[in-house]
């Protein structure tokens, strides 16, 4: 696993709910109510994959820097 992770948020998905600035209030902010990371790369961290894996409508992924493996949501 690469020690970076590379956060994304679809603008065009995201619905606002704020579960993942709940369960990752380190990594994501919402900004005009919507989600947006804090950072684009980051250090691996849980709270980052279960936010992903909360997100209702799957607007969060979470891949691997070095190869773009996606990490979350869980397939």
């Amino acid at each position: 696993m690469s020690p970076t992770w590379r956060l994304r948020v679809d603008p065009h998905r995201c619905i606002g709910s704020g579960i993942c600035a709940g369960a990752a209030p380190k990594h994501f902010v919402l900004v005009d109510g919507l989600s947006t990371p804090v950072a684009e790369l980051i250090a691996p961290a849980g709270p980052v994959t279960d936010a992903a894996d909360s997100c209702p409508v799957e607007a969060i992924t979470v891949r691997d820097a070095t190869d773009d493996r996606l990490i979350a949501p869980e397939p």
